[in-house]
């Protein structure tokens, strides 16, 4: 579902060849895989995660794919384990919002830039839109006596203009740059697939599936389905995400 998402956060990070890159919150390897590639063997990139075991299977894809560029590293974002000024990049995508003590995290990002070296994040933007409201929104106006918990709506918090952009510059960034825009997020399967999968791998709204009565949860999950369904076009369940790219340079 991620590749128009790490396009995105790829062509904001402005990377050149021969740069070093940190990317933050990798994960299983994005975009930091993209990123080696587009440098040619040339540079180097660290990817972190908190994480060890997904770091795994990045490695894995870095293997297949022959990149001998990039490297993964467990590391917490609060705590680098980087000197200053050792990067020319940092990118996160759909990491920021995870970060338990975000001005600590963005201190330790500008720390490890290179002086004019750019750090480029991807949030989420607000919950309004189509992903969320067929599957969040569904279950909260069926059962509206449950409500958000505070680490789903936390997904959201920089749906808002300029909250993003002035935690950067409260950081000690400069020449901050914000913008939301929509890309396509296609899940390449069918509805009943998709949520499934969306219960299992988004633990924020834990908390609200545990909730939802028993008695109420076959009812649920068809009028899920159901919306799931209008999206979908016999190959893949179709949307348009909205997402906040937040730049500042060090």
């Amino acid at each position: 579902m991620g590749h128009a998402v790490t396009d995105a956060i790829v062509a904001e990070a402005q990377v050149q060849r021969g740069m070093h890159v940190l990317d933050v919150a990798s994960g299983t390897g994005e975009p930091a895989l993209s990123i080696a590639v587009l440098l040619q063997g040339t540079g180097r990139v660290v990817a972190t995660d908190i994480s060890d075991g997904p770091l795994k299977i990045g490695e894995q894809r870095a293997r297949e794919r022959g990149l001998s560029n990039i490297e993964f590293v467990p590391a917490d974002v609060h705590h680098l384990p980087f000197a200053d000024g050792e990067f020319d990049r940092v990118t996160s995508r759909l990491g920021v919002m995870f970060f338990a003590d975000l001005p600590q995290a963005l201190r330790e990002i500008h720390r490890v830039l290179k002086p004019g070296g750019r750090a480029s994040l991807l949030a989420w933007g607000s919950m309004q839109q189509p992903y969320f409201e067929t599957t969040l929104g569904t279950v909260l106006r069926l059962l509206p006596e449950i409500t958000m918990p505070a680490s789903g709506a936390n997904m959201f918090r920089f749906g808002p203009a300029g909250v993003l952009s002035g935690l950067l510059q409260e950081a000690g960034f400069a020449v901050v740059e914000e913008k939301e825009t929509k890309v396509a997020w296609n899940w390449p399967g069918t509805p009943e697939d998709l949520w499934e999968w969306f219960q299992e791998v988004t633990v924020p709204f834990k908390p609200l599936f545990a909730a939802i009565p028993a008695e109420r949860r076959e009812e649920v999950n068809a009028h899920v389905v159901a919306e799931l369904a209008a999206r979908y076009d016999s190959r893949e369940v179709g949307f348009e995400a909205s997402i906040v790219l937040a730049s500042g340079t060090r």
